[in-house]
């Protein structure tokens, strides 16, 4: 499809460190029709022991205490065992599969899990070692550019291009890392700009409530969609309250396959839906007044009126001051 629309339903950490849960969120993404899961390979090794909880964390938790490292710590899971029977489970519902790695040794093993593309976190994006790592393998990369400047993103980008990446290969996505984004920040015209500055694919990671802002960055050019969902909000974590429930989720999918069609192929033409209506809603040239043969034509005797099966408006003009060549009835089709 010309205006395909590639949604990737971010299971993240929702999973909430139980596998059974994981295996649910595979199932919900499936019904609701998305292209892909995506989970996080979550390792509390890549996080100091001592580091606090961001606001948000700390809003979104019970525990404000807890550092983050600890938070981080209950959403892991045996990734050997996770990994094969989430990919399981992704081929049995026929979805894809895909996780973000936050390091250079979960990004090689990530690469072993066949993934068709990497997903580089907006908190990565100035991990210039990762960068150079990812882009070696030269393989589909998205780069998520929450809590960056052009700058950063410049930067990213020159990076990921020097050490192997293809221009065609990357996907620039528009993102705000507030959980959730106040809509005052979505900023989502930024989508044109990033699709006009870098001549890429460009798509939009959504933390903000609801499904109005995917809608309109689809039709603001974006061809990925990546937003949060779980299986309640009512559940413990940083991350559920900002997430789409199923039937939210569903319904944005929904939307997201209308909206392709309703984007069309920018060609401007009459379509077949319409064509009916041509004649009906057109004008054509009639006579105002009764017409005797060899009158001239003039603004007093001759008008445009519904339905356009006679001559064009655009003869109008042509014909003033021109001597009739037929006798005219008071709304009588003009045929000179």
């Amino acid at each position: 499809m010309k205006n395909k629309i590639y949604f990737i339903a971010e299971a993240g950490v929702n999973h909430n460190g139980s596998l059974n849960k994981a295996l649910k969120l595979v199932d919900i993404a499936s019904k609701s029709g998305a292209d892909y899961i995506k989970f996080q390979v979550v390792n509390a090794d890549n996080i100091n022991k001592s580091a606090k909880k961001a606001k948000y964390q700390k809003n979104n938790t019970k525990n404000k205490n807890e550092t983050q490292y600890e938070m981080i710590k209950k959403l892991e899971l045996n990734w050997k065992v996770a990994h094969r029977k989430i990919i399981e489970r992704c081929k049995k519902k026929k979805i894809k599969f895909l996780t973000s790695a936050f390091s250079i040794a979960d990004l090689d093993i990530v690469s072993k899990l066949n993934v068709e593309m990497f997903k580089i976190p907006s908190g990565e994006i100035t991990n210039i070692p990762l960068l150079e790592h990812v882009a070696k393998y030269k393989k589909k990369t998205i780069l998520s550019s929450g809590m960056s400047t052009i700058s950063e993103i410049n930067i990213a980008i020159k990076t990921l291009y020097k050490y192997g990446l293809n221009k065609k290969n990357l996907i620039l996505m528009q993102c705000n890392s507030a959980y959730p984004t106040p809509l005052k920040d979505l900023n989502l015209k930024v989508i044109s700009y990033f699709k006009k500055k870098y001549d890429i694919k460009v798509g939009l990671s959504d933390h903000s409530e609801g499904i109005l802002a995917p809608i309109v960055a689809a039709g603001l050019g974006a061809t990925y969609i990546e937003k949060h969902f779980t299986i309640s909000k009512s559940l413990p974590g940083p991350d559920h309250i900002c997430s789409l429930e199923p039937k939210e989720m569903k319904e944005l999918v929904d939307k997201l396959r209308e909206t392709e069609i309703i984007l069309g192929d920018s060609q401007k033409k009459i379509t077949n839906s319409e064509r009916p209506n041509l004649k009906v809603v057109r004008k054509s040239i009639y006579a105002k007044k009764k017409i005797i043969k060899g009158d001239r034509f003039s603004w007093e005797n001759i008008t445009l009126k519904r339905p356009g099966s006679g001559l064009h408006p655009s003869k109008f003009k042509k014909l003033l001051g021109k001597k009739s060549s037929h006798n005219y009835k008071i709304d009588q089709l003009i045929k000179n």
